[in-house]
């Protein structure tokens, strides 16, 4: 087992608290700013290895937004698939099984086995389609 699973530092319970209380995807310096303004002393680099850990022990997805930057979320370990507010960060978790039989045929059809995928939809939620709306 490898360092970063086992231990379980109060920088890592800091960054997992916060990251478990955003809404939607958020970037590491964005958390940090968070923490920072709740008085903790972490420091960014620290924010950044604990994501990256929790996304690699699987407490956490993470994206890659338009502009480059690694988001991350809290989430659940099953396999899932996200829909997400481009607007507001708004993250569901969805289920798509139609998703998952695709995928098994797109791979058969093409002689690979074992397939996994990763899907994120984004859209605009209602509640910010109202708020456009309204403007």
């Amino acid at each position: 087992m490898t360092e970063s699973k086992r231990r379980n530092t109060w920088q890592k319970d800091a960054v997992r608290h916060a990251l478990g209380e955003a809404v939607g995807f958020v970037g590491a310096q964005q958390l940090h700013q968070v923490l920072r303004n709740h008085g903790s002393t972490i420091g960014l680099a620290t924010v950044y290895r604990a994501l990256a850990d929790l996304a690699a022990n699987g407490d956490a997805d993470s994206l890659q937004s338009q502009d480059g930057e690694v988001l991350y979320r809290a989430c659940t370990s099953a396999h899932h698939h996200h829909l997400i507010c481009r607007d507001c960060g708004l993250t569901l978790e969805i289920e798509a099984q139609k998703v998952e039989s695709w995928a098994d045929e797109v791979a058969s059809s093409h002689g690979f086995a074992n397939p996994s995928h990763t899907i994120d939809i984004f859209g605009t939620c209602s509640a910010c389609q109202s708020r456009n709306i309204a403007s």
